[in-house]
């Protein structure tokens, strides 16, 4: 998932509220008796207490594809939900992309380190429905429409805009747009992040160029024109990653925003730009598998994720949490972290639909590679 396709974007002091309570013998007896794997919501149960007795019970969570470091906040997201509840998180694949986590659903079906939980490019999500279990949180009402499935299948979590990262001790004029990556000064030090026709990222990275490039949502191929020729030109360098940008060898990195500020951490010459000639934003995706091996968990998981600790937990990784808006009206938002995200493009941010989304994807798995001759 330092890879990972959907788009659409929009803390006082954070709350040590635990997203459940207490649980007393009778709620732990009822949960024993409930099927977990069919509950869409708590309403229809004995509710938090019962739900948190149950996961406990399972004592696990399988997550694939989070990165303990650098990827929305996931690592104390993770750590602060084990503190919280008990349960041990396994993690698979962290490095993984949106498709890895498709692939681990359908080949690891009916065993017990199958995935939980997703978090996918909503493309994936919505092309998949079959593989999930609707379940809608708490905070339901929180989520915007047209960000989630009616039925609850899937729901976006967190997200952020298409950025350019520089770093300012390799490179003396950062670039600032899409415009300015084929200057002949930047040879050699242009990168996207995973391969986009199987990351979102990447994929987005290329929806971005399109849009600076007299594209639009209906046509995404004026991106990939745009990386055949900096590819051409010697500007691009497959393979791009925080790793590769902390390491020098793409000092220049086309990537979300809030994963360009978990570089900083590391770098801290690296500036990020949100790019003047294209403004493309993007959520990513929650969703329960429905063969969820620990279903009771994978549910306590979502409730905590969508929480005012767990959406403040996103807010303090540099991402922009679904349930912003929400938050801010309430006034439980972190004020602090929320000051901390690069300013938003002046405007009304667009989103393709997902019909559109789901042609530029095929638009882009059949044209990379002989395009561009590069995987990512």
């Amino acid at each position: 998932m330092l890879n990972k396709l959907k788009v659409a974007v929009a803390i006082g002091t954070l709350s040590s509220l635990a997203v459940g309570v207490s649980v007393a013998g009778t709620s732990a007896g009822a949960s024993s008796m409930t099927n977990w794997s069919k509950v869409t919501s708590v309403k229809g149960t004995m509710g938090m207490a019962a739900l948190v007795a149950a996961a406990k019970k399972e004592g696990h969570l399988n997550v694939i594809t989070l990165p303990l470091q650098g990827w929305a906040n996931y690592g104390v997201i993770m750590k602060d939900f084990t503190k919280k509840y008990g349960i041990k998180i396994n993690d698979e694949n962290p490095n993984g992309s949106s498709q890895d986590e498709i692939t681990a659903v359908e080949n690891d079906k009916g065993r017990a380190s199958a995935p939980d939980v997703l978090d996918v490019g909503t493309s994936y999500a919505v092309q998949n429905t079959n593989l999930l279990a609707p379940y809608k949180v708490q905070t339901w009402k929180d989520i915007p429409a047209g960000t989630k499935a009616n039925n609850g299948a899937w729901f976006d979590d967190y997200g952020g805009y298409v950025s350019i990262g520089c770093d300012t001790a390799k490179i003396k004029v950062c670039p600032t747009s899409f415009a300015d990556l084929t200057n002949p000064i930047y040879k050699n030090e242009v990168g996207i992040n995973g391969d986009p026709t199987q990351a979102s990222a990447a994929f987005s990275a290329v929806f971005a160029a399109a849009l600076a490039h007299g594209g639009s949502f209906n046509n995404i191929e004026p991106g990939i024109k745009f990386f055949a020729n900096l590819n051409k030109i010697g500007n691009y360098v497959p393979g791009g990653s925080a790793a590769t940008a902390v390491a020098g060898t793409t000092p220049i990195l086309i990537w979300w925003d809030y994963l360009q500020n978990g570089i900083q951490a590391n770098l801290p010459s690296w500036k990020v730009i949100i790019p003047t000639d294209a403004s493309y934003a993007a959520y990513y995706t929650q969703a329960i598998t429905a063969d969820a091996p620990h279903p009771a968990a994978a549910r306590l998981w979502e409730e905590y994720l969508y929480s005012v600790t767990g959406q403040n937990l996103f807010l303090q990784g540099y991402a922009r949490p679904i349930e912003l808006a929400a938050m801010t009206k309430a006034g439980t938002v972190n004020k602090t972290w929320l000051k901390q995200l690069p300013a938003a493009p002046k405007g009304v941010t667009k989103y393709p639909t997902l019909n559109q989304l789901t042609a530029a994807k095929a638009t882009v798995a059949a044209n990379w590679a002989s395009e561009v001759g590069a995987a990512g």
